[in-house]
């Protein structure tokens, strides 16, 4: 992130697996396989490397490249965890959603793999 001499690495947690390490991996993977940085602009090349604890996407641009790490890892701590609600509660107040990725495999797709639809065209939840 950055330039110049300002330039500093960023680290995000994508998202949060219960359960083995094969499936967190997997689903790195997905989103390592679908990630599209805001740098380059203009990508020429895209290369999508695995390593044993995760994934490393290079992406050259016309001036240089640039470079994203996806890396599994366990939580062992964290201070600010959310408190978690008896499971009688948390059953009545929680509505049921199905998971986004049942939903987009059976999402209409160009062969770009750009949606038709919109997902959020037809929603009747939104403003």
């Amino acid at each position: 992130m950055g330039a110049g001499d300002r330039k500093h690495t960023e680290a995000n947690v994508v998202a949060h697996i219960t359960g083995p390490r094969e499936e967190a991996l997997a689903e790195l993977e997905r989103r390592a396989r679908s990630y599209s940085p805001e740098h380059p602009r203009s990508p020429k090349r895209r290369r999508l490397l695995r390593q044993n604890d995760g994934f490393l996407l290079v992406i050259d641009g016309a001036w240089q490249s640039f470079v994203t790490r996806f890396t599994v890892a366990e939580l062992l701590e964290d201070s600010d965890a959310p408190t978690v609600p008896e499971p009688e509660a948390q059953a009545s107040t929680v509505p049921v959603v199905p998971p986004a990725e049942a939903v987009e495999q059976q999402v209409e797709r160009y062969a770009d793999g750009v949606p038709i639809k919109p997902a959020w065209l037809g929603r009747d939840d939104l403003p």
